[in-house]
């Protein structure tokens, strides 16, 4: 059990059946009447954010998000396959559980994948990826005075915007929180 007034960022815990994260919380101590725990949380299944106010003794069960190494096998469809790394086993996920950021994993990448009480709900791709750039337009030597970009096919068929020195065959390195590129490889 965890009360309102333990609240710290990141903590997670049930309440009406949901799964909550807390980002934010703030203990109000006003001149007139009680305190107050005021929180901006977020739904971890659903994605929603919510700011909500609890009275520090208000209790709520824990609730224990795992995260598991697995790696990406295939897709086959709408359905893509990820390996558990320890007994071997595919595990198949549904394409609306993948984010939009999943377009940077290649197979075999490892990824992390987020499940409640067995139930998965997530899936977090590598922070950082290589990938070969597989078409691009060619740069030319002495456009490299300014910050301009241009547009470059990955081999996983994500678009993105590369410096103009970046030829076709290339490794680059991506970060793909921002779908930005960082560095050659």
């Amino acid at each position: 059990m965890v009360t309102a007034g333990d609240f710290k960022n990141g903590l997670t815990f049930e309440m009406d059946g949901s799964v909550y994260q807390v980002i934010e919380f703030q203990h109000v101590k006003p001149g007139k009447g009680a305190a107050f725990v005021r929180t901006k949380i977020k739904n971890v299944i659903t994605g929603a954010v919510v700011e909500k106010t609890f009275s520090p003794t208000d209790k709520f069960e824990n609730a224990y998000i795992e995260r598991k190494d697995m790696q990406y096998s295939y897709n086959d469809g709408d359905l893509y396959y990820f390996m558990d790394m320890e007994t071997f086993e595919l595990l198949p996920l549904n394409k609306d559980k993948l984010p939009e950021s999943f377009k940077f994993v290649k197979e075999e990448m490892i990824c992390k994948i987020i499940s409640y009480k067995g139930n998965v709900f997530g899936v977090e791709p590598p922070t950082f990826v290589e990938l070969e750039v597989i078409d691009t337009e060619p740069g030319f030597a002495g456009n490299t005075a300014t910050n301009t970009l241009k547009p470059a096919t990955l081999e996983t068929g994500a678009q993105i915007k590369v410096p103009l020195f970046i030829n076709t065959g290339d490794i680059i390195k991506i970060d793909t929180r921002t779908g930005e590129y960082l560095s050659r490889a």
